[in-house]
């Protein structure tokens, strides 16, 4: 247990952050009365200055203090994170890939240094000198910003919007998931009730941004594909009676789990001019597929992926997750020699994180005999065959509890860069979102900040209060 201690209550994010980022597996507890703990931070704001001291038991380890204004909240934050990242560091007595940055958009940096005028030596610079972060990192911050200012020369981004549907159902919940995501065999009954509602929804946003221009689609989950042919074709239909689609410049439907791909699904996509599709092995280790409860082969992985390019899908994504239960360096490269052989328009490289709400992290003590490890060098081994494939990095985003402290990293063609993602990631744009658990995020005019308007991620729920789902919608219209 970490006793973190703040006088006055502050910051308590960025602090548990970067507890998190040092004291990996720890669990921690803010302002309260801990008899025993792994270590004690005490953190106090007074007269212009940060102190911040680490103790265990009764014993003072190490203390340090910093001068700061606290008028400026951006500044303050970033002074704090660098005393306490320094005071860590000692501790631990080792640095971290990404310094002291604990935002989930590392690439937006770099771009929004780039807009106020910054060559990219002074962003190095600033970067280094605020964030501690390592050469590799920064490396592949700045890599990310520039191809996405290359990919949105063709986008009509400024001003416009994108649209997200979720689907939550699954053919069964994976170890590590935490998305809203329920088991389609105890929800099958229900899904046409929750398309309706979805397409009620889906009518209420078209209506109201019938003056923008929609840039991208992304259909998202759970697994898009649970679906069944004719429960895809009705959704899609919907989407294109409400939505203009002459000005999309991508349309993509997370295919996901292989067990949920039909020649039929396929061929509506196709179809319907679905432009981009993802397939989800995870790994392409048989063993560690049955450890996370995926209950596919990966036969099933190859043999959905050729028959996608049997169905014309000339863009496929597959997603790889570093950091599983077990998975060594070699595991790692023999799914990236696989995965070669396949040779997708793209790969997405996640680190695994513990989130909260997943079995894995629920039920720690019940798996306590896996282990669970990613570093930088099983990074750069997903780089290196990414490169190898002759595809570049174009998406990069980060999460709190991350194997590793390591990132989200997207590879493609040139060309077959995820334009959803991009836009997304980087806040250019309003994000409108429908579907149970789905989050809808209007960014501000300088991208700093951002509304979020969310729905529930109960089923049933959002079934039946539908239209309080949209009045949250409306609500924004309503000024």
């Amino acid at each position: 247990m970490i006793d973190i201690q703040i006088e006055p209550k502050q910051f308590e994010y960025d602090i548990q952050s970067m507890v998190q980022a040092f004291y990996v597996g720890h669990p921690f507890k803010i302002n309260e009365d801990i008899k025993e703990s792994y270590r004690v931070l005490n953190v106090i704001f007074k007269d212009e200055k940060i102190s911040a001291s680490l103790s265990e038991q009764e014993k003072k380890l190490f203390e340090d203090e910093i001068f700061c204004d606290f008028k400026d909240r951006r500044d303050t934050k970033n002074t704090l994170k660098k005393l306490l990242y320094c005071l860590m560091k000692k501790d631990i007595g080792r640095d971290l890939p990404w310094g002291n940055l604990t935002g989930i958009r590392p690439a937006k940096i770099p771009g929004m240094l780039r807009e106020q005028g910054m060559s990219d030596e002074q962003i190095r610079r600033e970067m280094k000198e605020t964030y501690f972060i390592s050469d590799n990192k920064l490396d592949l911050a700045m890599d990310v910003s520039n191809m996405e200012q290359k990919v949105l020369l063709n986008v009509n981004y400024k001003g416009n919007y994108s649209l997200y549907v979720g689907i939550p159902f699954c053919p069964t919940t994976c170890l590590y998931c935490s998305f809203t995501s329920y088991p389609l065999g105890r929800y099958k009954e229900k899904v046409d009730k929750y398309i309706d509602s979805v397409i009620k929804e889906i009518k209420f946003v078209g209506e109201k941004l019938k003056d923008k221009e929609l840039n991208s689609v992304y259909i998202g989950g759970g697994t898009p594909t649970t679906l069944e042919p004719n429960q895809l074709n009705r959704l899609i239909n919907a989407l294109k009676e409400n939505f203009d689609f002459n000005t999309v410049k991508e349309f993509t439907v997370e295919a996901g789990r292989p067990d949920s791909i039909t020649r039929d699904k396929l061929m509506v996509l196709k179809n319907q001019n679905v432009s981009r599709i993802s397939i989800n092995p995870q790994t392409m280790n048989q063993e560690t597929l049955d450890i996370i409860g995926r209950k596919h082969t990966i036969s099933q992985v190859v043999n959905a992926f050729n028959m996608a390019r049997d169905c014309g899908m000339d863009n496929i994504n597959m997603d790889f997750i570093v950091g599983l239960p077990n998975e060594t360096e070699d595991m790692v490269k023999y799914s990236m020699e696989q995965v070669m052989k396949l040779s997708p328009d793209g790969i997405t490289v996640h680190s695994l994180a513990l989130k909260r709400g997943s079995r894995l992290n629920m039920n720690r003590q019940k798996y306590s005999d896996l282990s669970f490890d990613n570093n930088t060098n099983l990074m750069d081994i997903t780089k290196e065959y990414a490169y190898k494939m002759g595809m570049k990095p174009y998406y990069l985003y980060r999460q709190k509890n991350m194997a590793g402290n390591q990132e989200n990293v997207g590879y493609s063609l040139p060309g077959k860069e995820g334009i959803y993602n991009i836009l997304m990631m980087g806040d250019y744009q309003d994000v409108w979102a429908c579907g149970a658990g789905a989050v809808t995020k209007l960014i501000s005019d300088d991208r700093k900040s951002a509304t979020r308007i969310d729905t529930l991620k109960n089923v049933d729920q959002y079934i039946d209060r539908i239209d309080e789902m949209i009045e949250r919608k409306n609500n924004y219209f309503v000024k």
